[in-house]
């Protein structure tokens, strides 16, 4: 079965890989370079945490996700994920029933009191009395490696075929046609659509008018030479137990510390730059001068911001099929990059219809 994928960020480059593994030809295009560092995936770093208080099932599915990346690292042959578990500060009511979460998806699960966690990980001031659980499954994604190595793959496989610098500027879900910029017209057997950011613009316009645009902020950090050592060990943290949605990612394998927040996430018209502005680098050092111990401007060493969809209606990813063969997925924020071996796997059996479309 001949496949065109249109979008080279995570979902796309591991929906190829799918493809190619599954013995499928595959055709990757996207508009700027495969991969471009102005993607909304190209990034250092991104994490994988399974631990979803609220929903069992995304914690079983992210834990079956810990194992998918260690089998593409494999697949590649070059080192993409560092798991050093991840931290969450839960109100002490919540860690027994966090701890059998983890525990029934498979997931080993250690528990902090206030003084543990503070003993544990001296280089965060965490709000008093904060307890936390630490899961074992997890880790730190090596995004922009990732992508380079799948990319890598993708053009040493003779089933695949990549088309850098080809705009798609539409879509005929009838006859499962992509118009490009330059006039070709693909015609595959089927198309699976992951333009992430820029879905909007190939989608029908009641699907668009679905979709809302949003932009998250980040501070990217280098931390003192003295405290390398204790902040590479360090786990991503998810929340802090504050207010303002803080979340950590620790400079592993090279990478710098990130700082991001929920208060630096807003609604946008478009997708524009990826420079962070001064304004945020400000308003996320304001807010983590209080929770990383000797932090300052300092430490700042640039910033990076990162856009992507929702589902206007339920705050979290697209999947739908137009027509027959042509299947779209609007990417959905951090959660679709932790997800996304289960996902390109998903999709490519919808579009090629080995599972049932539902």
């Amino acid at each position: 079965m001949r496949i065109v994928i249109v979008g080279a960020g995570v979902v796309g480059l591991l929906s190829a890989v799918e493809c190619v593994s599954a013995g499928h030809q595959v055709v990757l295009v996207d508009q700027a370079g495969i991969p471009w560092s102005g993607s909304t995936s190209f990034d250092q770093q991104r994490v994988i945490r399974a631990l979803h208080l609220d929903d069992p099932a995304a914690t079983a599915a992210a834990v079956r996700a810990h194992h998918q990346w260690l089998r593409l690292q494999r697949l590649l042959g070059t080192r993409i994920y560092e798991p050093v578990g991840a931290l969450h500060v839960l109100p002490a009511e919540d860690l027994a029933r966090a701890e059998r979460m983890l525990t029934g998806a498979g997931s080993g699960a250690h528990l902090f009191g206030p003084l543990s966690l503070a003993a544990t990980y001296p280089q965060v001031r965490f709000p008093d009395g904060a307890t936390a659980v630490l899961e074992d499954l997890a880790g730190v994604l090596l995004a922009d490696r990732i992508l380079i190595a799948c990319a890598g793959w993708l053009r040493a496989a003779p089933d695949a075929e990549l088309l850098p610098h080809r705009a798609a500027v539409a879509v005929d879900a009838d006859d499962a046609a992509v118009h490009l910029a330059d006039g070709e017209v693909l015609r595959p057997d089927a198309v699976l659509l992951a333009a992430g950011a820029w879905s909007r613009r190939l989608l029908p316009a009641h699907l668009a008018d679905e979709l809302v645009l949003c932009r998250q902020s980040m501070v990217l950090c280098a931390v003192p030479e003295r405290d390398t050592a204790v902040w590479s060990a360090t786990p991503p943290i998810s929340t802090f137990g504050t207010s303002n949605g803080g979340w950590l990612v620790p400079p592993v394998a090279g990478t710098s510390l990130k700082l991001s927040a929920a208060s630096a996430c807003r609604v946008v018209t478009e997708v524009g730059g990826t420079d962070t502005p001064h304004y945020w680098r400000d308003h996320l050092v304001e807010q983590f001068v209080p929770l990383v111990r000797g932090l300052d401007a300092g430490w700042v060493t640039g910033g990076r911001d990162a856009y992507y969809l929702m589902r206007r209606s339920t705050g979290g990813p697209m999947s739908v099929m137009l027509g027959d063969r042509v299947v779209s997925y609007a990417a959905c924020g951090g959660g679709a990059f932790k997800f996304a071996p289960l996902i390109a796997r998903s999709l490519v059996q919808q579009v090629s219809n080995e599972v049932p479309v539902r």
